[in-house]
């Protein structure tokens, strides 16, 4: 099975995200894929925009906790998921994300290197990593912050609140909230398909410029591989795989 579908559409290109047992949920093949077709449709002109959706009701639930259990600190330090997730973000075209469903954790970190969001009215979405011990690691509790503000954003990775997509919009999340994300999502693609590229990547090149300046993402990222170590990890991941409450000690 393909981890991503590769839909062409004329000046513009569809991936779906596609493992749908698993609500999509990001695992490294997935991200190596994804980050692969970015960077051969960054170099092709005849690619305008992008446009990234989940398959069957899902934009993605998560990374993939199987990867990440047994994960140490040392081994994230050198994960090749932070070269994957960069290429996509460096992405130098309009990217659209069209959420439905679940875009939880790493799924949302996705959803946040996009340029323009557009959530689905059932669209659920959240960083809920300190529920397993953990903080984001692709950067998402820094363009959260950014986009929100620091109340909002602690109630979402603090608190590691889930919200829906009205509240999401309303807090400026997403760029647009529709009925049906896909939708509404390739009508976007089609209007980007037809803007003047060369203006299209100069604006988001000074948009990655300011975020690169301001973001403390390298210090979220460190955070994140320390906390691999701990036993609250562990406990965090065990309790979430058998559906109970996690019992933190701090160690």
């Amino acid at each position: 099975m393909d981890e991503v579908i590769v839909d062409p559409k004329g000046a513009w290109v569809r991936l779906v995200l596609n493992r749908p047992g698993a609500r999509n949920a990001l695992n490294t093949a997935m991200l190596r894929r994804l980050a692969e077709l970015l960077t051969g449709f960054a170099a092709d002109p005849a690619c305008r925009a992008v446009m990234i959706c989940g398959a069957e009701g899902n934009f993605a639930a998560g990374a993939d906790i199987t990867e990440i259990a047994d994960k140490t600190s040392a081994q994230g330090a050198v994960d090749l998921r932070k070269r994957h997730w960069a290429a996509i973000r460096a992405f130098p075209k309009p990217l659209v994300a069209a959420v439905e469903g679940y875009a939880l954790g790493g799924g949302f970190e996705l959803a946040l290197m996009a340029d323009l969001i557009v959530l689905g009215a059932g669209a659920q979405i959240g960083l809920p990593e300190t529920n397993l011990g953990l903080i984001p690691g692709a950067g998402g509790g820094q363009r959260l912050l950014a986009l929100i503000g620091r109340a909002r954003a602690a109630r979402m990775v603090l608190l590691g609140e889930i919200i829906g997509a009205e509240q999401a919009f309303d807090w400026g999340i997403g760029s647009h909230l529709a009925a049906d994300a896909g939708t509404e999502a390739a009508l976007i693609c089609e209007k980007l398909s037809r803007r003047a590229p060369l203006a299209m990547r100069a604006a988001k090149a000074a948009q990655l410029a300011y975020e690169h300046k301001v973001l403390a993402l390298h210090e979220e990222r460190a955070g994140f591989e320390a906390l691999l170590d701990t036993a609250d990890k562990t406990e965090g991941i065990a309790a979430f795989r058998a559906g109970r409450r996690a019992e933190f000690k701090g160690e």
